[in-house]
């Protein structure tokens, strides 16, 4: 049984059937090879070949966004997954799957016609279910969920400013107090 008959949609539909993006099926199984936060050997490391596997296979689906139209921010970031193809690093440096699914979502109507995905360059809104998430780096560094995680499980950087994304803000100390009766305490001194 087809998907059009399951769900039945007609097959004369005039809907154009187009993918906004490239199958990412194999970066993520390529992704899989070298990532080893999740195994129980913890002096495991990836083999530089399937690292390098992994950034090309990024890089070659951004190429193929590219073809469809993405900005130069893509172009971007295609030399630098190609530079990390070209010497690997011994591990993956990326964010785990917790951080992206706790990433701040936007919602639908606070989304403008013209507001564009950087990396896709496609508008957010041409999509019926936008799935649009905000970098805490800044709050105008918007980005299609699909388009910035496979760049996220690789580097824990803002793909615009390079902001470490891990890094958390350090706390303000709480304001010294000072004994009000004046008195001095050997014990405490």
């Amino acid at each position: 049984m087809s998907y059009e008959v399951e769900h039945n949609i007609p097959k004369n539909d005039p809907t154009p059937q187009h993918t906004r993006r490239p199958d990412l099926s194999t970066f993520f199984s390529n992704l899989e090879l070298v990532n080893t936060s999740s195994t129980q050997n913890s002096n495991a490391t990836p083999m530089p070949a399937d690292m390098r596997a992994v950034f090309i296979t990024l890089s070659d689906a951004f190429r193929t966004m590219r073809q469809d139209g993405g900005g130069s921010l893509l172009d971007t970031l295609i030399e630098s997954l190609e530079a990390d193809a070209d010497s690997p690093p011994r591990e993956v440096q990326g964010v785990s799957d917790t951080f992206l699914d706790e990433l701040d979502r936007v919602p639908k109507k606070s989304l403008k016609q013209a507001d564009l995905c950087p990396i896709c360059g496609n508008p957010f809104l041409d999509d019926q279910y936008p799935l649009v998430v905000r970098l805490p780096c800044h709050r105008d560094h918007i980005f299609d969920l699909e388009c910035i995680a496979p760049w996220l499980k690789l580097h824990a950087t803002c793909p615009m400013d390079r902001k470490n994304l891990l890094k958390r803000k350090q706390p303000t100390p709480p304001p010294v107090e000072e004994e009000s009766d004046g008195e001095y305490d050997e014990m405490f001194a």
